[in-house]
């Protein structure tokens, strides 16, 4: 980046306040433990931590291991589109984003009724999550029920696979199909590791729970080569204590221990670390974002920062009733605040109604909150040329600048030009029929699923996938 652009950038934690953050995730695991549910795992981890660690299914870590563990993972993971392309480098200070996750409703564009998720939905969430720039991976967006339950994971991630090349970040709602999926990619593309384009995500059990299928599958990943993600999913309050000191403290030693485990899995295993720290209403019994959720978002970036390791943070994702002022509330405030850390991938944008439903209106609105973001963390140059002197001293005072160079070299791009809302003035939003900014989203988004283009090897894959998943005895 050059020395002259003016970069805004955001900061949390000092120094003194990072380490102490590291001292509590330490005790915790060195004194109180996590249970591990695995006894495969647990086998596995005696040997490395020895049978004094090991109290039952309890382990405790002692801190020499999780410092041997943060010195081993790398600190950049590079990440392929299906075709074998490199598509980017996670841990390289950038913001990447995705879209998903796991919902069991759609939000109907038109109508804003929700149906059950069919595989036709999640062909038209993945294709238009594919057709935006700033959605570089493609997290499972739903979980697909009109095909028999055994099969939904197949079915859902064949639609995932043949329908964009993007990367995709798998979600098995049962995991016991995990090995399936990853078959069924293995069969349809080869080798996965190779390149990987294939991310699984796992969460451990809050508070300090390690539960035996998390463990296997993250195992049987690691193994197949890929990166993988191991993030936390807490409710304030109830999983976690309700203070953000203690969020991030508990927290912070779930993902140390994530991380200890790859390691002694595969010393090296790509792994990234993140948070999805959420707040719980006693009173109505659901959970939501709060402020303090995207700060403990920003202290969980800046730890990663610290240790070197690649960062998978919150979306601001499930808020609203759709894509409503509540959503775009909270939807904001992250995308905006993470865009000015040091970077990471957020890799759920479009779910609402608690996570429970996925909305095309909300994934191309946050695609617009993400592209002025971005734009917004990007700074500006500040340099002579820049500065433009030559033409402020050469129009002099009271002139005009519609016809300098630099204005007629930068008016396309000198300021941000919606693609969903025109800079009506009050006459031509009069003249227009006076539309409302929801009616022009939902225009722009159904034009946009009508248009979404299906990659070229579409169909070959669909019969390829649909052939193997008959031919599973299941």
């Amino acid at each position: 980046m050059s020395a002259n652009n003016a970069r805004p950038r955001i900061s949390l934690l000092s120094d003194e306040q990072i380490e102490q953050v590291h001292q509590y995730a330490l005790e915790i695991l060195s004194t109180t433990g996590v249970r591990i549910d695995s006894v495969p795992v647990r086998e596995l981890l005696i040997k490395k931590l020895g049978p004094n660690a090991v109290d039952g299914a309890q382990v405790r870590f002692p801190a020499e291991v999780v410092e041997w563990a943060l010195g081993t993972a790398p600190s950049t993971i590079e990440i392929f589109d299906r075709l074998g392309n490199p598509a980017f480098r996670m841990g390289d200070g950038r913001m990447h984003f995705g879209v998903g996750v796991t919902a069991l409703y759609y939000q109907d564009p038109h109508t804003d009724n929700l149906t059950a998720f069919t595989r036709a939905n999640m062909r038209e969430m993945v294709r238009l999550g594919s057709r935006l720039k700033h959605y570089e991976v493609i997290s499972t967006v739903g979980i697909v029920q009109d095909v028999p339950e055994k099969y939904s994971d197949l079915y859902g991630n064949l639609e995932m696979i043949a329908n964009t090349t993007k990367p995709i970040v798998l979600l098995v709602s049962d995991e016991e199909k995990f090995p399936a999926v990853l078959d069924m990619f293995e069969h349809l593309h080869g080798n996965l590791g190779e390149k990987p384009f294939v991310i699984p995500y796992f969460n451990p059990l809050s508070p300090l729970v390690m539960n035996a299928g998390t463990l296997e599958k993250m195992q049987l990943a690691i193994e197949r080569g890929l990166p993988v993600i191991f993030s936390n999913y807490s409710m304030a309050g109830a999983s976690t204590p309700i203070t953000p000191a203690g969020i991030l403290a508990v927290l912070m030693a779930e993902l140390l221990a994530g991380l200890t485990i790859s390691q002694i899995m595969k010393a090296g295993a790509p792994i990234l670390l993140g948070m999805l720290p959420v707040y719980f209403d006693m009173k109505q019994l659901v959970n939501f974002y709060d402020p303090q959720s995207i700060l403990i978002n920003l202290a969980c970036a800046e730890m990663m920062e610290h240790y070197n390791l690649p960062h998978c943070g919150t979306s601001g994702s499930g808020t609203g009733w759709g894509a409503d002022l509540i959503a775009a509330d909270t939807y904001w405030m992250n995308t905006l605040t993470y865009s000015l850390s040091r970077g990471g991938l957020a890799p759920f944008v479009g779910d609402t109604l608690t996570s429970k439903a996925i909305s095309p209106k909300t994934l191309v609105y946050i695609h617009e909150v993400i592209d002025q973001s971005l734009r917004f963390a990007s700074g500006f140059q500040l340099d002579d040329q820049k500065a433009a002197l030559n033409e402020i001293d050469k129009v002099g005072s009271g002139g005009s600048f519609l016809t300098s160079p630099s204005t007629r070299q930068n008016y396309k791009t000198g300021y941000y030009v919606s693609p969903i809302f025109p800079h009506f003035s009050m006459e031509k939003w009069q003249a227009a029929a006076q539309p409302s900014a929801a009616q022009a989203l939902q225009e722009y988004t159904v034009q946009l699923m009508e248009a979404a283009p299906a990659p070229a090897d579409h169909d070959e894959l669909i019969r390829k996938g649909e052939a193997y998943i008959a031919s599973l005895p299941l």
